[in-house]
């Protein structure tokens, strides 16, 4: 009888002790909610009429799978979150959720939210969504981030392709403007993530993580950032130059532009410890209100087009 009593203690299933606040933390929000915001630009830019509740679950589904990615994401880096100060504090590594319990998590969210996206909308956005997970879980975290210094450079697709996403659900297609919205963030990933890389080296030591400056050094790691930073102005820059946003975009593209090109000359010249922490933390702030501003005007554009008529006939 003991022996049976033994054993049954031994297959007790644990209980979870994680609440809502935990499966939020696997959602990575503040990813999530730059992620809505540029496919909220993507889909307002969008030509036509779009019904306002698909561009809703439009939205909503990029968003489920954006958490989705990022749920996954810490399923497969809890051994590497738990060696670094600022993801030490994450579910998986404090011990409130299994890697089995975000992995179900997430699954099940990238499934409801590639089909709902799929069947509700239509599937070019569907399959758009579903490549956009893979690329993120599978090329980036499992692939990319463990193995090579350029994760940040190939992995940055992952988060530039959500404005691609949402256009496509508003028209079915894709075009010129969402691509252009897709190099922006594409080529603003580098030199915003490297200013935390520096700052953070530590951190990505412990883990075991080729972060460039662990990799190349810090020196070739401000250059990269400067150079990344100049490509991104002329990148921001030419879909106006193009004729494809207005010129409150262009101007205000070589505005912030500057701004991101005085920070990044101040990384690369500031190599003494202390000043160099906060010109790179200086370039990380400015890096967040950089890509916020510009995708606000645009935003703007597309509101200040859409009320000139009513404007214009009163």
């Amino acid at each position: 009888m003991s022996v049976l009593d033994h054993s049954a203690i031994d297959v007790e299933p644990r209980i979870s002790e994680a609440d809502v606040s935990d499966y939020i933390a696997l959602l990575k929000p503040r990813v999530m909610s730059l992620v809505i915001f540029t496919a909220l630009v993507g889909m307002m830019m969008a030509p036509g009429h779009f019904h306002p509740v698909l561009a809703f679950t439009s939205l909503l589904c990029i968003a489920v799978g954006a958490g989705a990615s990022g749920a996954l994401n810490m399923a497969l880096e809890g051994d590497i979150d738990a060696k670094m100060s600022r993801t030490a504090n994450r579910p998986i590594p404090r011990g409130r959720v299994t890697k089995p319990e975000a992995m179900t998590f997430g699954m099940t969210l990238a499934f409801f939210s590639v089909m709902t996206l799929g069947i509700l909308v239509n599937w070019i956005a569907g399959a758009l969504l579903a490549f956009t997970i893979f690329f993120y879980v599978v090329i980036y975290t499992l692939l990319l981030k463990r193995w090579t210094a350029q994760n940040i450079v190939i992995g940055g697709a992952a988060g530039a392709l959500p404005p691609v996403v949402a256009w496509a659900a508003a028209t079915g297609s894709v075009a010129a403007e969402p691509l252009f919205l897709f190099a922006i963030i594409f080529f603003w990933t580098p030199p915003h993530f490297w200013a935390l890389a520096l700052f953070r080296s530590d951190d990505y030591a412990r883990a075991g993580i080729p972060m460039l400056p662990n990799v190349a050094g810090p020196d070739a790691t401000r250059l990269q950032i400067l150079l990344y930073t100049i490509v991104l102005i002329a990148v921001a820059a030419a879909p106006w130059a193009l004729g494809y946003f207005d010129l409150v975009y262009g101007v205000t593209s070589l505005i912030l532009g500057a701004g991101m090109l005085v920070f990044a000359i101040e990384v690369f010249i500031r190599r003494e410890r202390s000043q160099s922490l906060r010109a790179t933390r200086k370039l990380f702030a400015f890096s967040i209100l950089y890509l916020f501003a510009l995708f606000a005007t645009l935003l703007a554009e597309v509101a200040f087009r859409a009320l000139a008529p009513l404007v214009g006939g009163a």
